[in-house]
């Protein structure tokens, strides 16, 4: 199933005759010029993961680059590239397409994740490795595995978060609250693998998402998202929506990959993002029994969850108290989201147990 909206370009201003418009069209081919140089040198969030039980394997990301502007051939879902019944692989920020030949070539000979990101840093097609930035997830012998690189001149925010199934990576962000909503929500998501991407993209619906379409009102400029089938042709996934949307139209690529998702798919992703409120403090973290919350944000807090890192639910209680002092002496050594809940916030935050 495949499905692409791409909204119309505004109108452009028209040239006159004689030498102002060579001036301008000088002037357009040095915008131009530039834009290349910032489309080619960065990409901004996205998503890779693989299912275990169905063998599926995805991909979904956004950018606040126009390519409908300057890349009107390229199709949003560049970034991501989907082996059936294998893996995903996510290339990006300074982008380059042999680079991302390469992975793909690795991941068919029989590299894991972390194999794959070793041998594309020791032999980087223009051998700088550190304005790199890579999310990668397979099934290895039919168990998942990820890894992610970010390149310390990859431009901030930047980092990466792994799970199981999961990697999540971006660059030009905000913050680290897009990264950590994008894997609350793939982690508290309960449908399918297609829908579980698509509520991580929800995550990061976020104004400025990507710094630079902080001035757009939006999160990015296009997104897509993906999922193959182990029967799936390589290049021709079961599902395939991509939205690319203009510079200054003010539309939010996010809510229009949503309605094209939710025109092929079972499952409804709604909500607002989960951001990280500035005053909260959690002390200690990681920890080895107990931990604190507190700060003027939690004022109002009503409940609490926490899960572990597959999405399921280990504790739910009303909070009568504050500070509040959750104790973990129950739970098992790992890794753990917890999520806060008042009449006007929801935010999640990882818990670490030693």
């Amino acid at each position: 199933m495949y499905l692409t909206i791409q909204d119309a370009l505004p109108s452009k201003i028209l040239y006159t005759l004689g030498p102002m418009k060579l001036i301008r069209r000088a002037v357009a081919f040095i915008i131009l010029i530039q834009t290349l140089t910032v489309v080619n040198a960065q990409d901004t969030f996205s998503i890779v993961a693989v299912d275990s039980v169905t063998g599926e394997v995805g991909s979904a990301g956004a950018s606040c680059v126009d390519l409908m502007l300057f890349f009107p051939n390229y199709t949003p879902d560049f970034l991501g590239d989907l082996l059936p019944g294998i893996g995903a692989i996510n290339t990006q920020a300074n982008y380059n397409a042999t680079n991302q030949t390469n992975a793909r070539t690795r991941m068919l000979g029989g590299d894991t994740p972390a194999q794959i990101i070793s041998w594309l840093l020791a032999n980087d097609v223009l051998n700088n490795s550190t304005n790199r930035q890579y999310g990668i997830a397979a099934l290895v012998n039919g168990s998942p595995q990820t890894a992610g690189f970010t390149g310390s001149n990859c431009l901030n925010y930047k980092n990466h978060v792994t799970g199981p199934n999961y990697c999540i990576q971006g660059n030009i962000l905000l913050n680290q609250a897009i990264l950590d909503s994008m894997e609350a929500r793939f982690l508290n998501e309960t449908g399918d693998l297609a829908c579980k991407l698509m509520a991580a993209m929800q995550g990061a619906k976020v104004v400025g998402a990507d710094t630079r379409c902080a001035n757009n009102g939006t999160s990015s400029l296009f997104a897509f998202l993906k999922v193959a089938q182990p029967g799936d042709s390589t290049g021709s996934p079961s599902l395939l929506v991509t939205v690319k949307t203009p510079g200054g139209s003010g539309i939010e690529p996010i809510d229009s990959l949503q309605n094209l998702f939710n025109a092929v798919t079972n499952c409804s992703i709604t909500g607002t993002p989960i951001l990280t409120l500035p005053s909260l403090t959690i002390f200690p973290n990681p920890t080895t029994n107990a931990v604190t919350i507190s700060g003027k944000d939690v004022l109002d807090l009503k409940f609490f969850r926490l899960y572990d890192m597959k999405g399921r639910l280990l504790r739910e209680e009303r909070v009568s108290v504050l500070p509040l002092q959750l104790d973990l002496q129950s739970v098992k050594a790992g890794v753990y989201m917890l999520e806060l809940l008042s009449p006007s916030k929801r935010t999640h935050h990882k818990i670490i147990k030693q």
